[in-house]
Order: C-alpha cells, then structure tokens, then sequence
C-alpha cells in the first residue's frame, strides 16, 4: 500500500456556502407559517439545515508538514497535505500523522562484540515519516516499531565489529565512526522500509565496555598505550645515536673505534630510553686494562 493524494477542497469557500444552505433552510421555516403549503416548506428547510450541518463534518484543518490520512468506512481513501483549512466527504474518517523530522536515543544495550567481549552501546537516530499510508496500515503502531526495530538493527551492527582495532584497516567500534555510523543507517533503514519511514541519520551515543571488563580492558589499553610510547621513545633514541655519532665523524672530534663506539651507544640508549633523571659518571680510567 502506498500513498496517495486524498480528497479535499479549500474550506473558506465551503463555509459560504453552508452558511448559504443554513440561511435558506432557516428562510423556508419562517415562511412556512404563512404558505398554503406549510409542511413542504417546513421539511425542506429542516432538510436544508441539516445538510449544512453534515457538511460541517467534513472541515479539518492540516498544519505545516503534517498529512491527514483519510477513510471511507475503513478503506483508505488518501492522504490530504495541503496546509490550511480544508474540506473532504463528510463521511471520512481522519488521522493526523506528523511528518515533521523526530529523533529519540535508544537505551544502553549490553551486547558482545565480533571478539566476544561485553560492552555496552545507544544511538541515536533521527527520522521522518515519508509514506503515511504505510505508516499506518502496514504496521501497528509506527512509532514503537521504529524504536524496536533500531535498537534491533543496533545489537546486530555492534556484533559485526570489534570494539578496539587490531589490524591495520580493519573497521572497529572506536576507531572508524564514520563507517559504523553509515552501517547503522543502513541497517535501520532496511527494517523501517516497509513503515513508511525514511532515516535521515544514526550515530553512536554511548560506547563502553560492560562494567565487569571494563577495569581489565583499561590495564589492557595502558599497557598497549606504553608498550606503543616505548616503540617511539626506542626509535628516537637509536635516531639521535646514530646522529650523534655521524656529527662526531664528521667534525672529527674524536676518534672512535668499535669498542669505544658500543660504549657509548650503551651510555645515550640509558639516557635517552630510561625512566628516570640519569646521574653522570666521571671515568678518569681507560677502557681497556693495563
């Protein structure tokens, strides 16, 4: 089922013109007490104003993006999006669906990731209603289908990935927003295709390893965080060494063989790479023994 455009006419008019049938039935009742033939007169201004009344039943007002779905004894019949006053059959039934952009934020789902480790993760997601005969004949309640069915979307995307990168590329929780971010999208339009619904945008919220890991995962994180800081801390330091020793080739200050070279790689790789403030030591001997 699909939309498609309702039944309806500019109200101003109309209101004329049941302002026209009310003042002629309520002519025909005067006068009936004077004519030969009362009861004729009668009953046709009682006929006149009671068309004018049915026919005030089928004013409704439609707001800025906003659709009035229409029935006619339960089959669907349009959708009116027209703004301002209008008027339809009478005998419509209307329903006011909103097509205004609307966003709300999951809940904290506890899901694992593609390495099995617990975590906790919410989005957010913004929508609007494209199609309001799908809306609401293809679904029972729209909007609580769009809830459950991102949050669905939601668990699954989260179960494809893992939460820190390991490889070089490879797509992670953390690390590549703009890709899970898409992935969601998708996956949430997929399953609010047949409601009528379009997803302008989905994003990550909240993401954080569930809270029985989450102290082990951070010693994890701080050991890869030194481990990387001591890869680039070894591999400044063997730079300026080799520097070092190149300037003082260069510049001929002193010579140096393989013996005195090791000697003071030793010394600047200890300086360079230790933890603490290094003490200086005077050697007022050789390096080799007498």
């Amino acid at each position: 089922m699909n939309e498609r455009q309702g039944f309806s006419v500019a109200g101003i008019p109309f209101i004329l013109f049941c302002l026209l049938l009310a003042g002629g039935g309520a002519v025909l009742l005067l006068s009936a007490a004077g004519h030969e033939l009362p009861a004729s007169r009668f009953f046709g201004g009682l006929v006149l104003i009671a068309l004018a009344g049915l026919f005030t039943k089928g004013f409704f007002q439609v707001a800025p993006n906003e659709g009035q779905v229409v029935q006619l004894f339960g089959k669907y019949a349009g959708t009116v999006r027209n703004e301002g006053l209008r008027w339809t059959n009478p005998f419509y039934s209307r329903r006011r669906v909103s097509l205004r952009v609307r966003n709300f934020e999951s809940s904290k789902l506890k899901v694992n990731d593609s390495d099995g480790n617990p975590i906790e993760i919410a989005a957010v997601v913004v929508w609007q209603v494209v199609d309001t005969a799908e809306a609401v004949f293809c679904v029972d309640d729209y909007e609580n289908f769009v809830h459950i069915q991102s949050e669905s979307a939601l668990r699954q995307m989260a179960q494809n990935y893992p939460y820190d990168a390991h490889d070089d590329g490879k797509p992670s929780l953390r690390s590549h927003g703009e890709v899970i971010n898409n992935h969601l999208r998708d996956e949430i339009q997929a399953r609010l295709e047949k409601a009528g619904v379009s997803v302008i945008e989905a994003r990550i919220s909240h993401l954080a390893y569930a809270q029985e890991i989450a102290q082990a995962m951070l010693q994890r994180q701080q050991a890869n965080a030194i481990v990387a800081a001591r890869e680039r801390i070894v591999e400044g330091a063997v730079g300026m060494v080799a520097m070092a020793l190149e300037r003082l080739r260069q510049q001929g200050v002193v010579e140096l063989d393989e013996e005195r070279k090791a000697a003071m790689v030793s010394n600047l790789l200890v300086v360079l790479c230790g933890d603490r403030a290094t003490q200086p030591v005077v050697n007022a001997g050789t390096l080799y023994s007498g």
